[in-house]
């Protein structure tokens, strides 16, 4: 038997996969994470991107792919990535990566256009992108309009954007003038509005313009509003002067136009969107479109009517009443002369409180009238520019006439003498041409003449130097006299008081003579005027004596008066 016991039998060994098991699903759980996150990330990017749109332009200027950016009231809506020349080469394509909040806002309606300095409707924009660099800037509607990813961007910036409150109004004018884009539309003198632009599809009838009038103003606008253009200045010489009228320097660089709307009522209904309005040449005209009733009327004139022009006043009294509208020439078989016939027309309603009838009622107050001495004459405006106008007016002295209708038009009895200011020159100039100016000129040339040859005469040149030896002559005669009279002048105050002493002995002899005498005696009464004169005499000396002493040449000249 032996010692040893029989081995156990092996035993199989069972080893743990646990382990093994949980190392692989935590290898594998990163990159399955990572996949996932990059999934999200990338499924969150494609879902978050915006859309990417084309915009066309004529160049490129200022725009940079990568840098350049698409804003709307400067709030960053997309970027451009690519720019390219279109097929046709005659474009820009532009591409941009737009946000996922502007995709609402590309609609048919949007608007793109390149933000850059530029001087438009009389104002500088876009100074800032100096700095910033050039963007694209978009305009939205907010309601309406298709999807659309490809756009036509505009070569300059619109007029007016969408949110500005308030009305659009179309004008119909004959002929556009100096109005542009972005030409302000004015009420009262301030800018209350901007034109839009204007069609062009039916501008051989006339032209449509768009014209913007922003709140509150567009209340100001009713259907009985009146529109001009007042673009540039308004020159007028007629009888009150020269008149210059502008509406504003920006009118007057950008061309403008003028509303006002009369009688403004509050509570009447303001006019509505898209409404259609005249637009009149100038306020003038404007103002004459007012009055709705016209009444027609000629006169024929024999003379001339130079200076007249379709467009001048017709004046009743200095006061406008109407306006000529045409002239012509006609030969008048009865007359058998040419006649000049003015047509225009008077508008009643300027005369206040004038209820005028019609048909052929108005027929007999017009005969009634000219029968009263209504006529029509020629009066000048401006002597300088020799315009005139037509007066109508009533001549109670004037020559007898008769009412006739050419056609609708009543034809009124003119009244050639005027006597207005240029006649008045006329017959001036007239005057002034009939004075024999040549024969007085001819006069004149020979006194001249003969003045020159008086003058160069050699007698007359001796006898001046002869009267100057004489007045040298007498200018020293009159020294010595002067030398000779001064002993004599010292001398007569002594001979004035030998009078005096005189005079003094002869007063105490008429005393003795009256007791000898008598005071009635004819010796006394003479012996009295003796000694007066004699007083009077001694007065005189010594007066003569002070005026020598004072003034010597007067013993030459005289005593001065």
């Amino acid at each position: 038997m032996s010692d040893t016991s029989p081995e156990p039998p092996p035993t199989a060994v069972v080893r743990s996969r646990t382990s093994r098991t949980r190392r692989l699903s935590l290898i594998w759980a990163i990159p399955i994470v990572t996949a996932l996150v990059g999934g999200w990330l990338a499924w969150k990017t494609l879902t978050e991107r915006g859309p990417l749109i084309t915009i066309s332009f004529q160049t490129a200027e200022g725009l940079t792919a990568g840098q350049s950016q698409v804003r709307h009231k400067d709030v960053v809506m997309g970027q451009v990535t690519k720019i390219e020349l279109s097929e046709d080469l005659r474009r820009v394509e532009v591409t941009v990566r737009m946000n996922q909040e502007a995709e609402p806002l590309l609609t048919d309606r949007a608007r793109f256009w390149v933000v850059k300095p530029r001087f438009f409707a009389g104002s500088i924009s876009g100074l800032q992108t100096l700095v910033s660099g050039s963007y694209i800037e978009l305009a939205p509607e907010k309601t309406g309009g298709e999807a659309r990813r490809h756009f036509v961007g505009l070569e300059e910036p619109p007029v007016l954007q969408s949110d500005v409150p308030g009305r659009t109004f179309l004008l119909h004018a004959a002929r556009l003038g100096s109005l542009n884009l972005g030409s302000p539309v004015f009420y009262r003198d301030l800018a209350v509005g901007q034109v839009l632009g204007w069609d062009i599809s039916d501008m051989a009838k006339s032209v449509t313009i768009h014209t913007f009038v922003r709140a509150p103003y567009d209340q100001y606008v009713h259907d009985n509003s009146r529109f001009w253009n007042a673009s540039g200045a308004s020159l007028q010489l007629g009888a009150t002067g020269v008149q210059i009228q502008v509406e504003s320097l920006k009118a007057l660089l950008l061309g403008g136009i003028a509303f006002e709307t009369p009688d403004v009522d509050p509570t009447a209904p303001v006019s509505a969107e898209s409404h259609a309005f005249t637009l009149y040449p100038s306020k003038d005209a404007a103002d004459s479109a007012s009055y709705s009733r016209t009444v027609p009327m000629v006169a024929n004139f024999v003379g001339s009517v130079a200076g007249l022009a379709p467009g001048a006043p017709v004046v009743l009294r200095g006061i406008k009443v109407g306006e000529v509208q045409s002239l012509g020439l006609r030969y008048d078989q009865t007359l058998d002369n040419v006649v000049v016939p003015v047509n225009f027309e008077v508008e009643p309603e300027r005369v206040a409180q004038l209820d005028l009838p019609s048909g052929a009622d108005l027929d007999q107050m017009m005969r009634g009238l000219v029968e009263r001495g209504l006529r029509v004459r020629l009066d000048s405006t401006s002597l300088i520019t020799g315009t005139k106008q037509l007066a109508i007016d009533f001549f109670p002295d004037a020559p007898p006439g008769v009412l006739s209708k050419d056609g609708k038009a009543y034809v009124i009895p003119t009244l050639e003498t005027g006597g207005d200011l240029m006649s008045a020159a006329s017959a001036l100039l007239g005057r002034l041409q009939a004075v024999p100016f040549e024969k007085i000129g001819r006069d004149l040339s020979d006194t001249l003449a003969g003045v020159s040859g008086l003058a160069n005469d050699p007698a007359l040149k001796q006898s001046l130097a002869s009267l100057r030896d004489t007045l040298a002559a007498a200018q020293g005669l009159v020294g010595k006299l002067d030398r000779g009279a001064t002993p004599l002048v010292q001398k007569l105050p002594e001979i004035a008081n030998g009078l005096d002493e005189a005079v003094r002995h002869l007063n105490r002899l008429t005393g003795s003579l009256e007791n000898g005498y008598g005071g009635n005696s004819t010796f006394n009464r003479d012996t009295s005027r003796l000694l007066v004169q004699l007083a009077d005499a001694a007065r005189s000396v010594r007066v003569l004596a002070d005026l020598l002493a004072r003034h010597p040449e007067a013993l030459i000249r005289g005593r001065t008066p």
